[in-house]
């Protein structure tokens, strides 16, 4: 795990800094002496929920005055030096190149799509006039993205990414839900200097350097096979499956006493649903008295859900990482959005340190989610993110300037 503080200023001009101080006070402060004087026109932030977020926000505010900033709380922190269990990672977005607009949506567990809809395509009008970082021939939709950041505990995300993603027609969209290590307690946003809770920012940028979405899992479906025939969709909790209480059939299928479920459990052998001809994992929160399950997802009475089995997570990750470096042409950073039971499992196998050097390589840098997003759809146990490329035509390269504190 990474120790201390750091930051670094990639090729494109974003700055990544992180730390594992103590306080919000102090963890700013390190930001703030790694980045310097950088011209800035966004910064996202995603930090410990052992921060005091009220703290946090105004000392970011105060810190770097007139520069945006959106947040969310998160579960474990990935930084180009390594994880970090606790503390406060940035990415701090340059003027130069860079158009960035943001919004944060309220009630999400009330969601008014039309509303929701509205507000998204606003923001997309902002940046609609000709600016310096586009080329005149350069399609906008070609140059922009949009990253979602959404209160893990609102039990809304399917509904928001849906609405977001149909808004943004056609931008690609990425982005994690905020969690608060595996307490269950409290996630909060961050934006316009204020604390949010039950809600969702979504930061939207436009630049000239290549880009490119993805995601990354590494289960494959078995031939076992669980109907819901009993749940509660509103609160993801499965009472049934195959007619029986839920914990007892999905323990007797992978070979465990109820009693014996756990995290790691769930990590190892989570269950996936059938879209457009395509498994997507909707991962298990937790067992409860009553013998249901609560999910990361919402799910519904009548889906079919298939037990998933590992791959190697390493192989898959580092298979994934190489396709997108060969397409960019090099990758110069990765905004990343992993979720904690990857994490989980990838050290139950105790693999984690090949994931970690991974990461490094490739200059990884978010944070881990209580759920992940791609374009429309709401994922879990997944690794979903932006890759940002070295080339840009007429760039000169300077490299990476990397900072020690």
């Amino acid at each position: 795990m990474a120790r201390g503080t750091g930051g670094r200023r990639h090729l494109c001009g974003i700055w990544t800094a992180w730390t594992e101080a103590a306080s919000a006070s102090d963890a700013v402060s390190d930001i703030a002496q790694a980045i310097g004087t950088a011209s800035l026109s966004q910064i996202v932030a995603f930090f410990s929920a052992d921060y005091d977020p009220e703290i946090l926000a105004d000392t970011l505010t105060k810190q770097f005055p007139g520069v945006p900033v959106a947040g969310c709380s998160m579960s474990g922190g990935i930084a180009p030096a390594g994880g970090l269990d606790r503390g406060l990672v940035v990415i701090a977005f340059p003027a130069e190149r860079f158009r960035i607009v943001s919004t944060v949506l309220d009630a999400i567990d009330h969601l008014d799509v039309e509303r929701t809809a509205s507000a998204v395509r606003a923001l997309r009008r902002t940046l609609d006039p000709a600016g310096p970082c586009r080329e005149a021939d350069a399609p906008a939709a070609d140059r922009r993205f949009a990253l979602s950041l959404i209160d893990g505990l609102a039990n809304a995300e399917e509904t928001v990414v849906s609405a977001i993603a149909w808004a943004l027609d056609g931008i690609p969209i990425v982005g994690g839900s905020a969690g608060d290590d595996l307490r269950f307690r409290d996630a909060v946003l961050l934006h316009g200097g204020r604390i949010h809770r039950k809600a969702a920012v979504l930061v939207l940028v436009e630049t000239d350097w290549p880009f490119e979405i993805f995601k990354s899992d590494n289960f494959e479906p078995t031939q076992t096979k669980f109907v819901v025939t009993a749940s509660d969709g509103e609160r993801r909790t499965v009472h049934e499956l195959n007619a029986e209480p839920a914990a007892r059939e999905y323990a007797m299928a992978i070979g465990l006493d109820p009693e014996g479920l756990s995290p790691m459990s769930f990590a190892a052998y989570p269950l996936a649903v059938k879209v457009g001809g395509e498994y997507f994992c909707r991962s298990i929160r937790r067992m409860n008295e009553d013998g249901s399950l609560s999910f990361f997802c919402a799910i519904d009475e009548g889906v079919v859900l298939t037990l998933a089995e590992p791959r190697d997570i390493v192989a898959s990750t580092r298979d994934e990482l190489a396709r997108l470096d060969t397409a960019l042409g090099g990758v110069d950073l990765i905004i990343g959005f992993e979720c904690v039971l990857r994490r989980l499992d990838a050290e139950s196998r105790q693999v984690g340190h090949g994931i970690a050097d991974l990461y490094r390589r490739y200059n990884v840098v978010g944070f881990e989610t209580f759920g992940e997003q791609y374009r429309a759809m709401h994922l879990n146990q997944t690794f979903t993110g932006i890759a940002i490329g070295k080339g840009l035509s007429g760039r000169e390269e300077t490299g990476d300037v990397p900072v020690a504190l």
